[in-house]
């Protein structure tokens, strides 16, 4: 399961969702689907806008979570 860390980043960089909306242009109403973790898809554009506007990798929005499927 790849976890979505959009809230840990929000917080450390103390921004809000109507904030970040702003600066990266997509809707607050979107965004909350991905900080909540309800998305099934991150588009490559979304996820670069993401990182250039909270200064990280990729890799420090999402995290591998291994889940037992039994």
């Amino acid at each position: 399961m790849i976890r979505i860390r959009l809230d840990v980043m929000m917080a450390e960089r103390k921004m809000s969702l109507n904030e970040l909306s702003a600066k990266v242009g997509i809707t607050p109403a979107n965004l909350s689907i991905l900080k909540n973790e309800k998305g099934k898809a991150v588009r490559f554009s979304t996820l670069d806008a993401l990182c250039k506007v909270l200064e990280c990798q990729p890799g420090d929005l999402l995290e591998y979570i291994e889940v037992d499927e039994d």
